[in-house]
């Protein structure tokens, strides 16, 4: 009986303790499950279910904070009384603790030593992306990376607008070398027909301005292909 009438009156009637955003200054985030950070998000709950019990019910429902982030709107229509903004705040938090760490990364001047470095730095994100984005990993002469930069949307599909956009940024930062990244949102890592045929013209405009292309990396779910692990792209030591 104490139990429903604590769902009814909310977690600001709860015990200051008990309340995950007073246990979050008082013992700071790392000490709050992953239900009580959620319930941060949503602040409050909906009708029968304080803010606590609702996360409850959508990680029970959906068991990682990575499906929380690329799932349809269709999903989440069982949580009666959870509107959009609140779940727009979840993939909002999510999408920023991305960011963090990609930034953190490109901050301390991490250098790349093989595909796989740049798979750490991009998959989290990318795996779960909608539509193929293209991405370039800019690089010093040290292989260290300078800045990561997003494209555009639509990929290789546009390869001659994509080639003179990624050597414009790569002359505007005075890149030494680039690792290309797109990913498919279909899971797949076969390249295509335009995968190849992009990577040979991209490698061979580097050629003419003098910028080494190291790698060609397709993102799928969990996995990825390196053309230069494959041994399709050959780097020549100048």
């Amino acid at each position: 009986m104490k139990m429903e009438k604590r769902h009814k009156i909310g977690i600001s009637s709860w015990p200051e303790e008990d309340r995950p955003r007073e246990k979050l200054f008082k013992e700071g985030e790392h000490k709050l499950s992953n239900a009580e950070l959620l319930a941060i998000l949503l602040r409050s709950g909906v009708k029968g279910q304080s803010a606590i019990d609702l996360a409850r019910s959508i990680l029970q429902k959906f068991k990682t904070f990575r499906n929380l982030s690329h799932t349809d709107l269709s999903h989440w229509k069982e949580f009666k009384g959870l509107g959009q903004a609140k779940i727009a705040q979840i993939r909002a938090a999510i999408e920023i603790g991305r960011r963090f760490k990609e930034d953190e990364l490109k901050e301390e001047k991490i250098k790349i030593k093989s595909s796989q470095d740049v798979v750490d730095i991009l998959m989290p994100r990318m795996r779960d992306l909608k539509k193929e984005v293209f991405k370039i990993v800019l690089l010093d002469s040290q292989n260290s990376i300078i800045d990561i930069i997003e494209i555009l949307e639509g990929t290789v599909n546009q390869a001659a607008p994509i080639i003179r956009e990624v050597f414009q940024k790569a002359l505007q930062y005075f890149t030494s070398s680039i690792i290309c990244v797109h990913n498919h949102p279909s899971g797949s890592l076969t390249p295509s027909i335009e995968d190849k045929n992009f990577t040979n013209d991209l490698v061979q405009a580097g050629k003419v301005l003098q910028i080494k292309v190291l790698d060609h990396i397709i993102i799928g779910d969990s996995s990825h292909y390196s053309f230069a692990d494959e041994g399709l792209i050959q780097i020549e030591e100048r």
